[in-house]
Formats: structure tokens, sequence, C-alpha cells
């Protein structure tokens, strides 16, 4: 397992050439420390883990890692069903492609607005328009620690342990005032 900037895994997430619609997300608070977790995961393309933190409203610090090739059958059910949130990864949108694509989002928004549809299907749509590279449903809790994530940490847990010493370790450089 080889530890990075938490960057460098949303990289190669959007990278992945994986079917986008597939990606499934679970996180909340971090277990020990300051921060958040977050596994997001394909069926193809593996399960990532990522620990972050804001070290100010404008900078997010952080490191992950691929932590399983696959989600095979043990690990499905860590994982939100249809049912749950919705999440996206967003690339920008060239300067040349910006009109277009506005104006293909005005054209699915009012093909919602004209016929009875699904929020889901609403943000599918939007999220496949904009071309986004990964899109699918989530639980994420920004106040607590939702149990798919312990468990994933448990199954992970010399993943868990390095990541967090990885992450504290940045935490101790970064943050010079205040309190832990």
């Amino acid at each position: 397992m080889r530890v990075r900037d938490w960057q460098d895994i949303l990289e190669e997430v959007v990278e992945s050439n994986a079917e986008p619609d597939g990606w499934r997300a679970v996180g909340g608070d971090r277990a020990n420390g300051i921060g958040e977790d977050l596994y997001v995961g394909h069926p193809s393309a593996g399960v990532f883990h990522l620990k972050t933190y804001a070290k100010n409203p404008f900078q997010v610090e952080g490191v992950g890692a691929q932590v399983a090739r696959r989600i095979d059958d043990d690990l499905d059910p860590l994982f939100p069903a249809d049912d749950a949130g919705r999440f996206g990864v967003q690339q920008p949108i060239e300067a040349d492609d910006a009109e277009d694509k506005a104006n293909e989002l005005s054209e699915v928004l009012q093909a919602h607005a004209d016929a009875p549809t699904t929020p889901d299907d609403l943000f599918d749509d939007v999220m496949e328009t904009l071309e986004s590279p990964a899109f699918g449903p989530a639980e994420i809790d920004t106040y607590d620690r939702p149990d798919s994530v312990d468990d994933l940490s448990t199954t992970f847990e010399e993943a868990e342990e390095l990541l967090d010493a990885e992450l504290d370790e940045i935490v101790d450089e970064s943050v010079d005032r205040g309190f832990q």
C-alpha cells in the first residue's frame, strides 16, 4: 500500500476509466483526532481511503491510499445502496466548452422541469451532462461516524493505522496555535 496526497488519490479515481455512475462513498468524522474519513469504491476500480482535515476554509490537507483492488461480497454491504444521498467528483470545464455545457445543462433542467422525474434521475443526468468521472450514492455524516466507516476501518486496520499516523504528522506540522 502506497500512501499519497489525498488529491493524488482523487486524480486516480478520475483517471480510472471505471463506469462513472458505479462509484459509492461512505464517510464521517475521524475516529481519533481532527478530520474526516472517506471511503470511495467501485466494483472494478477498487476501494480508496482518504483522510483529510480542513486547515482553514480554503485549504484541505490529507492523505490516502488504495486499500482494495475491487469491491467483493464482504465489502459490498458496507457501501450505500441507491437510496442513499449522492456525491460526485467534478473536473473543471474547459473555457472553450463552457457555453456548450451550459446549453446542454439548461436542456437537461428544462426536460426535468417538464416531466415527472426523481431527484436521483436529475442528479444522474446533470453528472452525465457535465461528464463527471465518478458519482453515485453516498452515506456521509458531517457530524458523526457511520457504522460502515467503523467496519471499513476494522477491515483495513493496517491502512487505518498508517493513514492516521501520516495525517497526524501533517496536522502537527501545520497547526501552530489553537486547540486540537
